[in-house]
């Protein structure tokens, strides 16, 4: 499955929960580096509609100058014991994401009233001084037939010391 920021969508979706708990703050690092590698967990998706929904693609929206984005994937909670919302590559707490199941290969089948167990991921390089936070993932999803884009609140911010 090929996750892709685009805007090819006929209509912007309602089906996921816009109000969850990673849209109301920021995850972030003060003593980021340039050159460090940082995995940052896009919200959770959860299906708040009557009908299922499949996610195609997840990404973030507009990487702010001196952010660059290596690549998207989607991990089940379970195999990472926990959410981590934002981890350093290389760290010991950091998961060993090279060897998980990457579930973006497929669609991601979310079912009504339901918090999926899996979580998308951005793998982002710092490649100089951010110049402002990343602000908005965009979700895009196939329901009932249709195709839909949603956009959701998602900020984090890395400070280079």
């Amino acid at each position: 499955m090929l996750l892709v920021s685009c805007s090819a969508s006929p209509s912007g979706g309602k089906a996921l929960d816009a109000e969850g708990s990673q849209s109301s703050g920021t995850v972030g690092n003060t003593h980021a580096k340039v050159g460090q590698t940082w995995y940052f967990a896009l919200p959770v998706p959860h299906n708040i509609s009557g009908k299922s929904i499949e996610i195609t693609g997840a990404s973030v929206v507009d990487p702010p100058k001196g952010l660059k984005v290596l690549g998207y994937a989607a991990y089940n909670v379970n195999d990472t014991e926990g959410l981590p919302l934002l981890a350093l590559g290389g760290e010991s707490d950091t998961p060993d994401f090279a060897h998980l199941k990457d579930y973006a290969k497929s669609e991601v089948k979310v079912s009504p009233k339901k918090q999926s167990d899996i979580f998308f991921q951005a793998k982002i390089r710092i490649t100089s001084p951010p110049r402002k936070n990343i602000e908005h993932c965009q979700f895009q999803y196939r329901q009932g037939g249709q195709e839909f884009t949603q956009i959701l609140d998602c900020e984090m911010e890395l400070k280079v010391s």
